[in-house]
């Protein structure tokens, strides 16, 4: 396993002139493109001059609402742009948190190293944290980190303790007033440090409150933008589904998802953890602050995926058929990563984390140290689409729903697009079988009985893992669910229309490949999904067969090896029939 201090590669392969395009996979030759349009590729780039990336000019509130409604409208009306998806992870700790272990330019060179483009720091909000100034104490090792590493997006963000619920990543993006955001932020309504902890209307109420909050200094233009998304959302049962729906509803622009697969994917590696542990640290049980309607099933981790996500017809389904858009992510969220041979170091003398807000660095022991993570981009990655290179374009990807995630480095490259196959040969709207379709988050508008078409085009996995395996990928599903609107009852977490209507036997093939799935007629307004393995462990959802028949599986408790099942999922694309 690399140490923090030992030196790390040069260059990526897509990133180093001297690898030719023709031997990388497509995302590797996407990236490079990409990062050649925004001048930071080549010569300069190589020898690490490079300038390092800024965010897009500040729009005004007007021009950024109209925008995001004109990507709205253009999504359901016409084909959506071709797409390069860059690589992150939003949930990344430093010894500015009260239980992690590296610093901030550590995370960063290791995230470098395992093929990242973007990624957050999210210290905890608590008392030590606080009390040593918070998000204006660390923002100079953010700002030490990203002259480190010109070539990557790196945010600065705080792990919210939700009033009343778990945890949240708060992020945005580089300028003037983003330390100052996430600190005022973090005063006024972190629920750890106010003690508004506990599940009460009052403490969930100030939840809301905060979004809102956030919402406001986004309109004002105080930040030019901020994202929220649910961390680890059923590890303790706490965040229940109308609690859920009412941070969407305060602001869906800022709060956009949640975290599909929680980090601490090494937890329960065979001979690693202890005999309870169980994969992403879902180790928990109905506690007095749990929300009753869940079943005993909901707080363990399946296939290393979140009970709401891997759940055919579940909490996730059950919020997209409302028609509203709620994104998934994975991440590391690393702390200390799984077989390192470092702790941090000793304390002066009357010092400690409350008043310091700040571990010492860490120091080599020579002897393996407890650790449950991986490092940012070794396991778990977040792939977001962009047309452009910056953060507020990572940002405004992830708002879009331009997303899919996988683990394991399962598949190198994926784009998903949904057509109508119009009998109008002369259909100007870009919707016909022909054109590139909508992506991932995106509205398709069809006449009522139109025949749909899906196009999958996979590019498999082209050199092994971090875990030294070629991965394969076995099987795609496509999972379809009807749209019924709101829910009349808010902690509903069931959609029973959904399930899974297309299974795509894909073992053996290489390369990049592309399926043409054709699908039943559209009768009603629904969604689409997909979702993907290397075959390996499977069983019959949670819903039943009929619903899921081979989806993610639990591991037993200390028997969780993260390489032995991965899994890819994609966000929905919708479907609006009308007539």
């Amino acid at each position: 396993m690399p140490r923090p201090t030992e030196p790390l590669p040069s260059l990526p392969r897509w990133a180093d002139p001297e690898v030719p395009a023709r031997s990388l996979d497509a995302q590797g030759v996407s990236r490079r493109g990409l990062l050649r349009r925004a001048g930071l590729y080549g010569a300069g780039f190589a020898g690490g001059m490079a300038l390092a990336p800024t965010a897009a000019p500040a729009a005004t509130t007007t021009n950024a609402t109209a925008t995001a409604a004109a990507t709205a409208s253009a999504s359901a009306t016409a084909a959506d742009p071709d797409l390069v998806y860059l690589v992150g992870d939003h949930h990344v700790h430093s010894v500015y948190s009260h239980d992690a272990k590296y610093t901030a330019s550590q995370q960063a060179q290791r995230a470098a190293q395992f093929g990242l483009d973007w990624m957050v720091f999210t210290e905890h909000s608590n008392f030590g944290h606080a009390n040593a100034g918070g998000a204006l104490a660390e923002h100079d090792d953010v700002l030490k980190a990203r002259a480190e590493n010109p070539r990557m997006l790196i945010f600065q963000g705080l792990e919210w303790y939700i009033p009343g619920a778990e945890h949240g990543t708060v992020f945005s993006p580089p300028g003037p007033h983003e330390a100052d955001l996430l600190r005022t932020f973090e005063l006024r309504y972190d629920g750890k440090l106010l003690g508004r902890t506990d599940s009460t209307a009052e403490n969930e109420a100030l939840a809301v409150a905060g979004i809102k909050w956030l919402a406001e200094q986004r309109k004002s233009g105080y930040v030019d933008d901020v994202l929220v998304l649910a961390n680890h959302p059923l590890r303790l049962g706490i965040d229940s589904p109308h609690e859920l729906r009412a941070w969407r509803d305060a602001a869906p622009e800022i709060m956009i998802g949640a975290e599909g697969a929680p980090g601490a994917q090494g937890a329960a590696l065979p001979g690693w953890g202890s005999a309870t542990a169980v994969r992403g640290e879902y180790e928990n049980k109905p506690s007095a602050q749990s929300w009753p309607g869940y079943p005993a099933e909901a707080y363990v981790t399946y296939g290393g995926f979140d009970w709401m996500t891997a759940t055919v017809g579940g909490l996730w389904d059950a919020m997209l058929s409302e028609g509203r858009l709620f994104s998934i992510t994975t991440n590391s969220d690393n702390h200390r990563t799984v077989h390192d041979t470092w702790r941090n170091g000793d304390w002066q003398p009357g010092q400690n984390f409350d008043n310091t807000g700040r571990l010492p660095d860490p120091v080599n022991t020579d002897k393996e140290q407890p650790g449950s993570d991986f490092w940012p981009g070794q396991f778990s990655r977040t792939h977001v689409g962009v047309t452009a290179y910056g953060y507020r374009q990572v940002m405004a990807g992830l708002r879009a729903g331009r997303v899919w995630v996988d683990h394991g480095q399962l598949i190198d490259a994926l784009d998903v697009r949904l057509h109508r196959e119009s009998d109008d040969s002369d259909d100007r709207d870009g919707r016909d079988g022909r054109g590139r379709g909508v992506t991932l988050g995106g509205r398709l508008r069809v006449r009522r009985g139109e025949r749909l078409t899906l196009t999958v085009t996979v590019t498999t996995a082209s050199r092994p893992n971090f875990h030294g395996v070629l991965p394969h990928l076995a099987h795609l599903d496509v999972i379809r669910g009807a749209v019924r609107g709101p829910a009349r009852d808010r902690d509903a977490w069931r959609a029973p229309d959904t399930r899974v209507v297309h299974t795509a036997d894909v073992s053996g093939r290489t390369g990049t490949y592309t399926l043409r799935i054709p699908l039943a007629r559209a009768e009603e307004s629904g969604y689409l999904r997909l979702r993907g393995s290397d075959g390996n462990r499977h069983g019959a959802g949670l819903l039943g067969a009929a619903v899921d028949p081979h989806g993610p599986i639990p591991h037993k408790p200390g028997d969780g090896d993260p390489w032995a099942d991965t899994w890819c999922y994609t966000n929905p694309i919708f479907i609006e029939v009308t007539g």
